[in-house]
């Protein structure tokens, strides 16, 4: 086998090595990132929900804090008209 061919076939090899190594570095990188897009939705699903749940909480207060205003200002007009 001559020097020039043995060349070749080296970098043939270090080439096909560094293709294959490259393709299952790529994959697996996909992969991870395939996951962590998994995980930031349900993180972001989670932080819909906890914000719902806060949003029902201050329509609740707010609906008990108009209440509470009219209460007290029927009771001003009342006091006003008895005066």
């Amino acid at each position: 086998m001559s020097t020039s061919s043995k060349v070749v076939l080296g970098i043939s090899v270090v080439l096909t090595v560094s293709t294959v190594a490259g393709v299952h570095i790529k994959q697996n990188w996909d992969r991870q990132r395939l996951h962590e897009g998994v995980v930031r939705d349900l993180e972001r699903l989670e932080r819909k929900r906890e914000n719902l749940r806060v949003l029902e909480e201050q329509i609740i207060l707010t609906k008990q804090l108009e209440a509470e205003r009219d209460r007290r200002e029927a009771e001003a007009t009342a006091g006003a008209q008895r005066s």
